[in-house]
């Protein structure tokens, strides 16, 4: 009597069809991988090498300010090979797109998804990978980072940078940082009552302008960018006294520069 061996293959795992943000991290809840706290990933039919690993996480996480990483929930990292945008709400919540396995058509496609569960105090960042450039990775990394910020700041620090925009709104500045905020506040500035008094539409205007305001911020402390100039940008000048306060509320870690002269005063002290 001879016996058969079974062979075993291991395949990676590949997603359903399309599965809602929320409901693919809750399934995958174990198999997340911890990095440094409060993260944690899960790649999703995506084999990572340990260049992909330094490079989509490690580096991206390691430049982070210390009193970011403080205040910030458990967030949990999902890279998928692409999303689509969903309809309708996931519990209750705003808008999750779904990981999907097949390209979306261009008008449902997505690059990344922010789902936030409040019970479990965790927010769930997703990010489809295939067809993006790591640059914009990055972007997008940093740009869900600050949308988490804008509901974590202090009272001090949004006092700080609402009142660094009240300055700016009365000597007239022209220009944004990104697009959303440039049209929020040619809106308040077609009324100029808005700009003085503390309404809803100013307070919309602020947050955003702080979310887009410190993206470059983090964006900038891990990569060398450049800023676009053109018409709808804020002066370099006034950047950067935005970036100069971002710096101040929020200490780059050690070893980190923001401005050309912080790192070449580092790249003197180290030769």
């Amino acid at each position: 009597m001879c016996c058969a061996f079974a062979r075993i293959v291991i395949v990676p795992y590949m997603p359903a069809q399309s599965t809602p943000v929320g409901q693919f991290a809750e399934r995958h809840r174990r198999e997340m991988i911890p990095l440094s706290k409060p993260f944690s990933y899960f790649s999703a039919s995506l084999p990572l090498t340990e260049e992909d690993i330094r490079e989509y996480l490690e580096e991206p996480i390691a430049a982070l300010p210390p009193s970011i990483l403080a205040v910030l929930p458990k967030v949990s990292i999902l890279l998928v090979p692409y999303l689509e945008r969903a309809i309708g709400r996931e519990n209750g919540l705003k808008p999750s797109a779904l990981v999907s396995l097949e390209k979306p058509s261009r008008d449902r496609t997505s690059w990344t998804s922010c789902f936030v569960n409040k019970e479990k105090q965790e927010a769930v960042l997703a990010f489809a990978l295939k067809d993006q450039e790591v640059a914009d990775y990055h972007y997008r990394f940093y740009h869900s980072l600050a949308e988490l910020m804008a509901d974590q700041w202090s009272d001090d620090a949004r006092k700080q940078y609402s009142a660094l925009i009240r300055e700016e709104l009365q000597a007239n500045v022209h220009g944004e940082v990104d697009e959303v905020s440039w049209h929020l506040k040619q809106k308040v500035t077609s009324r100029p009552m808005y700009a003085r008094k503390e309404t809803k539409l100013f307070r919309e205007y602020v947050r955003q302008s702080f979310i887009d305001t410190l993206t470059l911020f983090l964006h900038g402390i891990c990569c060398d960018i450049d800023v676009e100039t053109g018409p709808r940008q804020l002066p370099s000048r006034f950047l950067r006294r935005r970036l100069q306060l971002l710096q101040n509320l929020y200490a780059l870690p050690s070893g980190y520069a923001l401005f050309p002269e912080e790192v070449a005063q580092k790249q003197h002290t180290k030769s």
